[in-house]
């Protein structure tokens, strides 16, 4: 099953859904930003906010390589 906008995750949580995702880190460290996340990945630790960070999905989307419709081979 994938995941939905809004989804949230934690550190070590695998990704289920490519896609954009907000990077929300401890306020007193680093603002939010957006990162890729292909399906299957496990989401990193920030090495600077003792376990705080979170990763909201934005905008689910397709890796290439999932997608069929393309010759990978080429």
């Amino acid at each position: 099953m994938g995941a939905e906008k809004g989804d949230e995750f934690k550190p070590g949580q695998t990704c289920k859904q490519s896609g954009i995702y907000k990077v929300v880190h401890d306020p007193n460290h680093k603002e939010e930003h957006e990162v890729t996340v292909i399906n299957g990945k496990r989401f990193p630790p920030c090495r600077d906010c003792d376990g705080g960070v979170r990763f909201v999905l934005v905008h689910p989307a397709k890796h290439l390589d999932a997608h069929k419709g393309f010759d990978h081979d080429a």
